[in-house]
């Protein structure tokens, strides 16, 4: 049960330890499949393979709305809480997920595209079957309208007009969404996990969360323009190697700084300033993705300096930084940024 702020102290472990209160885990799926492309994919035999896992260890599965109101609001929430996401709205989601879910009943959000749904793309599940399982409990929410790049601008659009058009593009999904299912979540799961500054202060004005794909934890101090969540497909399903991120936690920040996600700067900074520092310092890292370690910096007790001295290749990266906690050795903090370099 979701309990009012207080000290909150669990009678729950996981290997021994106990969850963090504020903490919380959203995790990533696209296909369900053995035949479709490997990089987002996960077979039928693995995810059954992660649900048994949450089920047999006392894993807190909850529906994204409620993990959303519940730190948000400052609520604590049980140990080891856990949200199931997917991406896309595939039709093998229907015909493998869902099934293995209501088997578990493990609630679950599905993002999905309305315009792709709407034009009968053949890989995207029809409105009928996302209405079948919105009444067995899944909840289905905005991908965008067509899964854009919602940060780019088209050719001679300028600053408002993209931001005329990109509004209009996730008013439209949501509206969609609730004529077709009949509920409406002001969110948007941003395509290919991309944002910039600019999307984010949009998001704030339409009062939506903005969901990524970047990993981490999440917990009341979350940049809701921005949420993470750890992909679970792929090279990320091995369940040995999983289950420490549904184990992990946020650090807790005070604040984030960098330039922009979006960038042509190859060698970007981060800044991360807690609010304390329940972890040894020494035990601190970043690693850049695809490069190994990378630099950092502490500008005061609190404050480090993220950086590499290796070049980006342009296109995606990340920033992704750990460190075990003073309390429970074996789990970690986890906090990851993502740069496209262009």
């Amino acid at each position: 049960m979701v309990g009012k702020k207080r000290a909150h102290l669990s009678l729950s472990f996981l290997f021994g330890l106990a969850m963090p209160a504020h903490s919380a885990v959203i995790l990533q799926y696209h296909h369900v499949s053995e035949t479709l492309p490997p990089v987002t994919s996960i077979s039928k035999e693995t995810f059954k393979q992660h649900l048994a896992f949450l089920k047999n260890n006392g894993f807190n599965v909850i529906g994204l709305d409620k993990l959303f109101t519940s730190l948000r609001q400052g609520y604590s929430l049980p140990d080891k809480t856990v949200a199931i996401t997917f991406d896309d709205g595939y039709d093998n989601n229907f015909e493998a997920a869902a099934p293995i879910l209501k088997e578990y009943g493990f609630p679950y959000t599905i993002f999905v595209n309305p315009q792709l749904i709407d034009e009968h793309k053949s890989y995207v599940m029809t409105w009928a079957q996302l209405r079948k399982l919105s009444k067995e409990g899944a909840i289905i929410a905005s991908h965008s309208s067509q899964h854009d790049y919602l940060h780019e601008k088209r050719p001679g659009e300028n600053d408002e007009q993209w931001r005329v058009r990109i509004r209009a593009d996730l008013t439209n999904a949501q509206k969609r969404i609730a004529e077709e299912i009949g509920h409406n979540y002001p969110w948007v799961a941003f395509p290919y996990g991309e944002y910039n500054k600019a999307l984010q202060r949009l998001l704030n004005e339409m009062a939506v969360i903005g969901i990524g794909q970047q990993s981490g934890a999440v917990d009341t101090t979350t940049d809701w323009t921005a949420v993470p969540r750890y992909p679970a497909s792929g090279i990320y399903a091995n369940i040995d190697t999983l289950k420490y991120k549904l184990t992990s936690a946020a650090f807790p920040l005070k604040s984030v700084e960098y330039e922009d996600t979006v960038t042509d700067n190859k060698e970007p900074i981060l800044t991360l300033n807690f609010k304390d520092k329940p972890f040894h310092q020494s035990q601190f890292a970043c690693y850049v993705s695809g490069q190994g370690q990378a630099k950092t910096e502490w500008l005061s007790e609190t404050e480090v300096k993220v950086y590499t001295t290796t070049p980006l290749p342009k296109g995606r990266s990340r920033y992704n930084c750990t460190s075990p906690m003073k309390d429970s050795p074996a789990r970690y903090f986890w906090y990851s940024q993502q740069w496209l370099v262009q």
